[in-house]
């Protein structure tokens, strides 16, 4: 039995654990040829030193040198998913400017910068898949730089979408999903945080990785979509 990306190539921007392993994994076992690309090509050949079918590549999205030169030794490639981002966090007094630049440069520019070098690689049957997320949607305190990279990510991903066309561009906005990036709460706070979005979530638990790997494959296979954000939360803009 082949799978929906049989003989397809795809290529996942991000780090070797989490939401980036999970898509990539995924993408693998629905039969595609997987290439995962980041910054540090050590750890990611490390992270999928045992699965086939995955191999590591190096790539910097602030750089558009390195995206330039990452596209020259692909080659073609059908789906590109950039899951990279650089969070900064806090209320307007605390934030630094060169962390709501940083954010802007790898979930925005670095992007933009990945249409740019590689759209025409991309055949006219495939995609790229960006990343959003829920702080566009659930405007707090303290999340004021998260919320406005991610509104722009869904803007870049609409207008990507008209321009690219008719290969198709979309993005996947995940809610509180269950990765690392949650650590630094600490195993208390963590599992206190966890506990509280899990009570008020209408769907009353937490996102995992797999989740989202699964509406990234849907992205990617859904030929009659372009150009929206899907929005894998369990409905906590709601609350």
């Amino acid at each position: 039995m082949t799978g929906p990306l049989e003989g397809k190539t795809v290529l996942v921007i991000g780090r070797g654990a989490g939401i980036a392993n999970a898509i990539a994994v995924t993408a693998r076992d629905a039969g595609a040829d997987v290439t995962a690309a980041g910054r540090n090509h050590d750890a990611l050949a490390d992270a999928y030193a045992h699965e086939p079918g995955i191999t590591a590549e190096t790539v910097d999205l602030t750089d558009e040198t390195s995206i330039a030169a990452l596209g020259e030794r692909l080659g073609t490639v059908d789906h590109v998913v950039s899951t990279a981002s650089a969070r900064a966090r806090g209320r307007i007094a605390d934030l630094d400017r060169d962390a709501v630049r940083l954010s802007l440069d790898i979930k925005v520019i670095g992007p933009l910068m990945l249409a740019k070098h590689l759209a025409p690689r991309i055949p006219d049957s495939g995609s790229l898949t960006l990343f959003s997320g829920v702080a566009a949607a659930k405007i707090a305190v303290g999340t004021l730089a998260v919320a406005i990279t991610n509104a722009a990510a869904e803007t870049l991903t609409r207008s990507l979408a008209l321009e690219l066309a008719p290969t198709r561009v979309n993005a996947i906005s995940p809610g509180v999903i269950d990765t690392g990036a949650w650590d630094a709460f600490g195993e208390d706070g963590k599992a206190e945080y966890f506990a509280d979005i899990r009570t008020r979530n209408p769907v009353r638990r937490i996102g995992t990785t797999h989740d989202i790997a699964d509406a990234v494959l849907f992205a990617m296979t859904s030929t009659f979509l372009t150009g929206e954000t899907i929005h894998v939360d369990g409905g906590e803009p709601l609350t």
